[in-house]
């Protein structure tokens, strides 16, 4: 158990953090222009009506971030606390850091632009140490998780930064950059932190209960309906409106096929929960990186399928798999959810870029492929991009993945070591997946856990 000392020293640290960013704030975050009240040009008018115009999509992303996420780990039936709670005080934290880490990278003489846009992009960054903090639900205190969101974002900016603006990759709705680098570098940091071998069993409290289940439902419907929203909100024009059909049309499309797929393969072909609230979400993954892109209504289809399909194929024999053999704990299965649709939907973009053509996205190529700008697929023509064609440009979204899973999971093996082998506290296996050691909970759930505890050690 944690010492009141050690609990009081770790929260004075979590302080130390939040002025730390209030002095970078101050030194070098600015209001962009069009947030100050100077007169503006109006090229500068249009940009901020622009950025005010996306706040309905950045209430989207709040709910994903703050609702959806945080009810969808409220599975485990002892730590529904922690689970809403860790996710308002990580997305909290995580967005200010971002604000800074993604600015850094963008500064305007010496300071940092502070816009809606920037807030949206730093919403975005949050997922991130969500995802990963989705395998490691749990098993790791505030302090661990507090250092691991400092690293990865820090790690995720400047992979973020190399993919898109180096490697001038495609990824709209993230599934590259978020959802694979999260995916992994959580799997890596838990493959760090795994139990010896005889530990390996599943706690006593790894599970869940009736009414923990539907909240978690919750969680699974926010994220469901507001996808479209996180997948489209960096899209501008008809591409944006490509981003919102085709999200929806996967997210339905591997709804349909969760419930199939999960009937076939559960123990007596019946709906098994832990897929409905995860494997319906997996189109949205899938779909990302290529939601701009002229799929066509088939195309988004297919990519929901697939994933759905692969999503509950996970939960029921890769997941036990990684467990059994590699003492690997995914607590969320987040490697189905967001590891293994992001790499479908890596391969998806290079498929599509293959095929791109200034004949069919016109003026649009410029934003979505910008290194092929003045290539017809065939000739190359340099005006003001790199000139690469369509062969090129699908070589780098495989490029774009490998390299993030190379940082991803080598980022995620340092920052595990570090949580292990250096003076942070690792939970010990009886204390895993409940509350009671970070929150006061009610007197009736002890004494609930406490008869619990008495009914296994009997049957033991």
């Amino acid at each position: 158990m944690h010492s009141p000392a050690a609990k009081v020293s770790g929260y004075v640290v979590l302080m130390i953090v939040q002025i730390i960013f209030l002095v970078l704030f101050w030194l070098f975050v600015r209001y962009e222009k069009t947030a100050l009240p100077l007169a503006i040009d109006a090229e500068d008018a249009g940009s901020a009506n622009e950025h005010v115009s996306k706040y309905p999509q950045f209430q989207d992303i709040q709910v994903m971030i703050f609702i959806g996420f945080g009810f969808l780990m409220t599975f485990l039936r002892k730590y529904g606390y922690s689970a809403t709670g860790f996710t308002l005080f990580m997305a909290a934290l995580v967005v200010q850091w971002a604000v800074l880490m993604k600015g850094f990278l963008h500064m305007e003489g010496g300071k940092i632009s502070l816009s809606l846009e920037n807030i949206i992009d730093a919403d975005i960054a949050a997922a991130v140490p969500l995802i990963s903090m989705g395998a490691l639900l749990g098993r790791t205190t505030p302090i661990q998780l507090l250092c691991m969101s400092v690293f990865e974002v820090a790690l995720f900016a400047a992979n973020e930064y190399l993919a898109l603006h180096v490697f001038s990759i495609c990824d709209c709705g993230g599934s590259i950059t978020v959802h694979a680098f999260g995916a992994y570098f959580g799997l890596a940091v838990a493959l760090m932190l795994r139990p010896a071998s005889d530990q390996n069993e599943t706690g006593k409290l790894e599970g869940a209960s009736y009414t923990s289940d539907i909240f978690a439902m919750i969680g699974t419907t926010f994220l469901w309906v507001y996808w479209p929203s996180f997948n489209s909100v960096l899209a501008d024009g008809a591409g944006g409106e490509r981003a919102i059909l085709n999200t929806f049309l996967s997210l339905a499309a591997a709804t349909v096929t969760t419930f199939v797929v999960s009937a076939l393969v559960s123990h007596e072909n019946k709906l098994d929960m832990v897929h409905v609230q995860n494997s319906t979400l997996a189109g949205g993954v899938a779909v990302g990186t290529v939601c701009n892109l002229l799929l066509g209504a088939h195309g988004a289809v297919l990519i929901g399928i697939i994933a759905g399909t692969v999503s509950v194929l996970g939960y029921r024999y890769l997941t036990p798999w990684m467990t059994a053999n590699l003492r690997l704990h995914d607590t969320c299965g987040v490697h189905n959810l967001h590891g293994m649709p992001a790499l479908i939907s890596a391969i998806a973009s290079a498929i599509y870029a293959s095929m791109a053509t200034v004949g069919e996205y016109q003026s649009e190529l410029q934003d979505i492929f910008p290194a092929m700008v003045g290539t017809n697929g065939t000739e190359t023509k340099i005006m003001g991009g790199l000139g690469r064609n369509a062969t090129s440009q699908a070589g780098y979204q495989l490029f774009g993945i490998a390299v993030t899973l190379l940082i991803a999971i080598g980022g995620g093996i340092l920052t595990g070591a570090v949580l292990k082998y250096t003076n942070f506290r690792n939970l010990k296996k009886d204390e895993h997946h409940q509350d009671e050691h970070y929150w006061e909970v009610p007197a009736a759930e002890n004494k609930e856990e406490y008869e619990l505890e008495k009914v296994d050690e009997l049957l033991l």
